[in-house]
C-alpha cells in the first residue's frame, strides 16, 4: 500500500531559487508560468558562458558544441512526450505552434462549408486562430459545450465531431476549470470522419505524462515556461503527414536547401519551421527542465499534486463565502481551482492576498467565452493553480487569506 503523501514537507523547494529567497510566499499562480529550478537557470547562462554562439551556422568549435547542446534538448523534449526528434518544433510557445498551424496547416484541408471543432473552454490562443482561419476559408467553427462538471461527454463529442469535421483542436487541461479533457475519444471521433486532431498541451505538460501516440494526436503543443522551463520557448510536435505537408509560417534564414533570386526550396522538418536566429539558449535550458522533471517522475508529481488539490478543494469547500467552478471531485481537477467571492470583485481578492504573500491570479485567463457561457457575473474569477513545489502551509496561507477578504469587505462582521 503506497504511503500518504506528506504535503506538510517539500523536498523540491530549494530546487527553486526564487521560493527558497521567500519562504514567505506562498505562490499559487503557475498556470500563467511555473517557477524555474536552479538546474535550468543555470543551463542557460551556462550556454551563454561557455559557447554562445549560433548553431549550425559555424563550423567552428563554439558553434558546434552549440549544435550539439540544442540537437541534445531536441532529443531530450522529444522523449518527454513520446516523439521522435525530426517531428518537434521550436517555437516560441504554444501560442505560436496553434498560429503556426491555423494559418499555414488549416488552410491546406478546408473549404467552405468543413467544420473546425474546438470546446467553449478553450484559450484565446486556440481559438482566436480558428475563428481567423474560418472566417478566410468559410469553414464553420462549431464548439463542444461542458456539463456542470466541466465534462465534455460521449454523446456531445458524437453531436459536434461529424462528417464535415477536418479539424478537432482542443485544450488537454482547461486552464479555468481544470478538467482533464478526454482527447483520446475526440481523437477517434475525429479520425474516423478523417479529421486531424490539434492538442494545446499548455495546461497538461506541467503535470501528467505525454505520450503524443496514445493521445491520437496528429499535432501538440506546449510552452516552456509553463514547464519549469525558460520563457520565450515553446514546442510544436506533428506527426511526420501533417509537418511534411504544412508550409513554413516564416522565411528566411537557415529553413531554405537553396535560395535563388525566384525561389526557394524549403529544408527538411523541423528546421523549415525555424527560420532565423532561435533562442539557443532557451531551447537548451528547456532540455533541462525536462531533464528535471523526468528525474523526479511523474508518478511522484500526479501523487504529490492529487494530495494538494484534495486538501485545497475541500478547505475551500468549507468557505461559504466562495464559489469553485468546475467539478466537485478534485480527483477530476489538474493544478487549478477557478473561483468567485460572494459580492467582491476578484481583482479585490487578488490584491488583499497579495498584500499577505498570497500569489494568485485574477481575470477572465484568456477564456471569456467560456466565463461568458458559465454567466459569471463580473465576466472574470479568481485562480489558485498549484505545482508539485506547493506546501500545505500555501493552501492553508490562500484560506487565510481568503477569510481575511470576507471580513474586510463586510461579510465576515
Amino acid at each position: 500500500m503506497t504511503a500518504p503523501v506528506n504535503i506538510d514537507h517539500n523536498p523540491y523547494l530549494q530546487d527553486f531559487p526564487l521560493l527558497a529567497a521567500n519562504p514567505e510566499l506562498a505562490f499559487l499562480d503557475s498556470a500563467v508560468t511555473a517557477q524555474r529550478p536552479a538546474c535550468v537557470i543555470e543551463a542557460q547562462q551556462q550556454f551563454y558562458q561557455t559557447m554562445n554562439s549560433n548553431p549550425l551556422r559555424g563550423l567552428y568549435r563554439l558553434s558546434a558544441e552549440a549544435t550539439q547542446a540544442t540537437n541534445q534538448a531536441r532529443r531530450d523534449v522529444a522523449a518527454f512526450i513520446g516523439a521522435d526528434p525530426d517531428q518537434v518544433v521550436f517555437t516560441r510557445n504554444t501560442t505560436e505552434a496553434l498560429n503556426l498551424l491555423a494559418l499555414s496547416f488549416a488552410p491546406t484541408v478546408l473549404e467552405p462549408g468543413d467544420d473546425v471543432v474546438i470546446t467553449i473552454m478553450e484559450h484565446h490562443s486556440n481559438l482566436i486562430p480558428w475563428q481567423r482561419v474560418c472566417a478566410a476559408t468559410g469553414a464553420n467553427l462549431v464548439f463542444m459545450r461542458p456539463n456542470e462538471q466541466g465534462q465534455i461527454t460521449q454523446d456531445e463529442i458524437a453531436a459536434k465531431i461529424g462528417p464535415r469535421a477536418k479539424i478537432v483542436s482542443v485544450a488537454h487541461v482547461s486552464n479555468v476549470l481544470g478538467v482533464r479533457n478526454p482527447v483520446r475519444a475526440i481523437a477517434d471521433a475525429a479520425h474516423a470522419h478523417g479529421a486531424y486532431v490539434i492538442v494545446d498541451g499548455a495546461q497538461s505538460a506541467p503535470h501528467l505524462p505525454i505520450d503524443v501516440a496514445e493521445l491520437g494526436a496528429d499535432a501538440f503543443a506546449f510552452s516552456g515556461h509553463k514547464a519549469f522551463g525558460p520563457m520565450g520557448v515553446g514546442v510544436l510536435w506533428g506527426t511526420k503527414e501533417l509537418l511534411e505537408t504544412t508550409p513554413p509560417l516564416f522565411a528566411g534564414g537557415e529553413m531554405t536547401l537553396r535560395t535563388t533570386e525566384s525561389d526557394a526550396t524549403w529544408a527538411p522538418v523541423p528546421t523549415r519551421f525555424e527560420a532565423g536566429t532561435q533562442d539557443a539558449a532557451g531551447i537548451v535550458a528547456l532540455g533541462a527542465a525536462v531533464r528535471y522533471v523526468q528525474q523526479i517522475g511523474h508518478q511522484a508529481i500526479m501523487e504529490r499534486e492529487a494530495a494538494l488539490m484534495a486538501y485545497l478543494v475541500e478547505q475551500m469547500a468549507k468557505l461559504p463565502f466562495v464559489q469553485m467552478l468546475g467539478p466537485s471531485d478534485p480527483t477530476q481537477r489538474y493544478g487549478v481551482v477557478s473561483f468567485t467571492v460572494r459580492g467582491v470583485h476578484p481583482h479585490d481578492v487578488a490584491s488583499i492576498l497579495d498584500s499577505v504573500n498570497v500569489a494568485i491570479r485574477a481575470g477572465h485567463h484568456c477564456a471569456q467565452p467560456l466565463l461568458d457561457w458559465l454567466e459569471v457575473e463580473t465576466g472574470s474569477t479568481c485562480r489558485a493553480s498549484l505545482a508539485f513545489y506547493n506546501t500545505r502551509a500555501d493552501v492553508d496561507k490562500l484560506i487565510d487569506g481568503l477569510n481575511l477578504v470576507w471580513k474586510i469587505f463586510g461579510g465576515g462582521k
